[in-house]
């Protein structure tokens, strides 16, 4: 074990977490939701202020390890956004394509498998479940409260297993 993996981490959550999605909101509004053009939009998210500062923070004692919602096939976009706004290189944890469980239940479930090997500091999340059962879970929580909430977020988040 490197002295890099033996570090605790810090979890961190993407969409209104670092990532400000409000400009995106409108393709989950209509129906049918429009998922493709919700998610080719994440690139021009802007960061939140908040969440950058607290992950760079994090990571002079931490390893950064993001967990989001977001399927798989934005994996190359999700990458190139952490880089461009100087966020910490970390494991990213995704959703698979096909994955449509509530956030609440497989967030908690990477949690618990990165928990198994290694000290987890802190969660950093603006869903409230994910954070209830992640505390109730035992792990501590940041409740990232600086970005706008979103219903129509909310509900792709629990219903629809989306992000």
């Amino acid at each position: 074990m490197t002295a890099h993996s033996k570090r605790p981490v810090a979890v961190f959550d993407l969409d209104n977490t670092l990532a400000d999605t409000a400009h995106r909101q409108r393709f989950l509004q209509r129906r049918p939701r429009d998922w493709d053009a919700f998610f080719a939009a994440a690139p021009h998210d802007p960061p939140l202020a908040e969440g950058v500062a607290l992950a760079l923070a994090s990571a002079e004692e931490c390893e950064v390890v993001y967990l989001t919602g977001r399927p798989e096939r934005c994996r190359r976009d999700t990458v190139e956004w952490l880089a461009a706004h100087g966020l910490p290189e970390g494991t990213v944890h995704m959703r698979r394509d096909d994955d449509r469980r509530p956030a609440r239940r497989t967030k908690l479930e990477i949690l618990r498998r990165l928990a198994s090997t290694r000290d987890v500091r802190v969660l950093v999340d603006d869903d409230e479940l994910v954070c209830e059962d992640a505390e109730r879970a035992g792990f501590t929580v940041v409740r990232a409260r600086w970005a706008a909430p979103s219903a129509a977020l909310r509900t792709a988040q629990e219903r629809e297993g989306r992000t």
